[in-house]
């Protein structure tokens, strides 16, 4: 699937109710292969972001800068795989993602400070853990369509006090492709079950919900979103 990486691309987010993950499966299975890596296809993953003591990355978010930048450690939990990434966000609405191998995990090192400077200039030396996210990802390649999709649930976000809270309602498919690719079966059905295209970042969503967002008013829209998702995912279940 490495030609599916897409380092340089556009990014369409979908959050929805997580009891619609079956059905979507079984809907687009003819039109995509499913990621599998010793035998499982529901894949752990683990995120540490990173930022300044003043939240300036999550402020380039929240403000709507129209270049902005997030910086994280990712890891891989079936394979253990540790990456330290930076990913910028354009004018034209695209996504570059630049990354290296960094494990045992080191942010001031030799070798950490150099590639976030890299992207990041004089804040990469102010950068330091904020939150965490916990999440299961089942990752999609078209057959047909030359993109990537993948599919989070069973979010939760923790801190650096351990203080946790858990979605279990949550769901957020994401398309990732090349500007010049438009074709999509996942995105003709979410739009057939009403299911809109929004911006959503984890980072800004885990951080308010945590009660460390220097502005959570900014965000506010997406709670709302959420609390309309967690009603639907009740009524859904009762």
């Amino acid at each position: 699937m490495n030609e599916y990486k897409f380092m340089d691309r556009v990014d369409t987010k979908f959050p929805f109710p997580s009891f619609h993950i079956p059905f979507i499966l079984q809907s687009i299975s003819d039109s995509y292969r499913v990621l599998e890596i010793e035998g499982n296809r529901n894949l752990p993953y683990h995120t540490t972001y990173l930022d300044t003591p003043e939240s300036l990355l999550y402020l380039q978010h929240v403000r709507g800068f129209s270049k902005r930048y997030k910086a994280r450690y990712r890891t891989y939990k079936i394979t253990n795989n540790t990456f330290l990434e930076v990913k910028f966000r354009n004018t034209q609405k695209g996504t570059q993602k630049w990354r290296i191998a960094n494990q045992p995990v080191e942010l001031n090192s030799t070798k950490s400070q150099a590639f976030l400077a890299t992207h990041l200039n004089n804040i990469a030396r102010l950068l330091e853990p904020s939150i965490e996210t916990h999440f299961s990802r089942v990752t999609l390649v078209g057959t047909s369509s030359k993109e990537r999709v993948t599919l989070d649930f069973n979010l939760q976000f923790s801190n650096q006090r351990n203080q946790w809270i858990s979605l279990p309602h949550l769901a957020i498919a994401e398309i990732k492709r090349e500007q010049s690719s438009h074709h999509s079966p996942l995105e003709g059905l979410l739009k057939k079950m009403l299911i809109r295209s929004t911006g959503f970042s984890k980072y800004c969503v885990g951080k308010t919900l945590l009660g460390e967002a220097p502005k959570p008013n900014s965000i506010k829209p997406k709670l709302l979103l959420l609390k309309r998702i967690e009603n639907e995912y009740n009524a859904y279940s009762a």
